[in-house]
């Protein structure tokens, strides 16, 4: 112990990599992951669509950004995600239509709390063939 306090090592974090033909294929991957950690994909119940258009410094930053904002209609408006398409996508941009249904406790099981995307080694970029991403969840 130093000063009073010491550092704990805690497991709060899911690290996700995720694959993608192209920035498109790679966002719609991000944010089914997203939601397949939070409460699987076997959603049932009125569909509710939406436009999303989300900014970002460069491709990392709009990854965290778009992933966040994702979060938010479970977190915020308890929507599950259904599915995207992507609309339009660079480096600093994407604009997508997203499809989600209502949270129903009685039909829809929470497999976990998701707190938080971070910025912790978050990485996109092109790799071989394709589009890679890391990005960490604080759960």
């Amino acid at each position: 112990m130093t000063n009073g306090y010491r550092l704990l090592d805690h497991t709060a974090d899911f690290g996700l990599e995720i694959h993608g033909d192209d920035p498109p294929a790679l966002f719609v991957q991000a944010a089914r992951a997203l939601f397949d950690l939070i409460a699987g994909s076997d959603y049932t119940g009125g569909v509710h669509r939406r436009q999303i258009e989300i900014a970002g410094a460069d491709w990392p930053d709009l990854l965290v950004n778009w992933l966040r904002e994702l979060l938010y209609m479970w977190s915020g408006e308890r929507q599950l995600l259904c599915d995207v398409t992507i609309e339009s996508i660079g480096a600093t941009h994407v604009r997508a239509t997203v499809d989600s249904v209502d949270f129903i406790p009685l039909r829809h099981e929470i497999r976990n709390e998701i707190k938080a995307v971070t910025y912790h080694q978050v990485d996109v970029a092109p790799r071989g063939t394709g589009w890679m991403a890391r990005v960490y969840l604080d759960v």
